[in-house]
């Protein structure tokens, strides 16, 4: 299998039940996505992982609850 070129993966959950799988491959392709669905999302249960994101800051990294 080759490299993945996507760097974030998107998961979130539509106003109506939907659930939204996605892979962008840079800010500006995540920032388009977000902005297309901003009305659609529940923007609390919106996650998004960064892939090149160094293995220790995803240890301290801060969560809102």
């Amino acid at each position: 299998m080759g490299k993945s070129t996507h760097r974030f993966i998107v998961n979130a959950v539509g106003k109506s039940g939907q659930i939204y799988l996605t892979q962008c491959k840079d800010k500006f392709e995540l920032n388009q996505w977000l902005d297309a669905r901003k009305n659609e999302l529940v923007m609390e249960e919106l996650q998004i992982t960064d892939k090149h994101k160094h293995p220790l800051l995803k240890l301290f990294s801060f969560k809102k609850h």
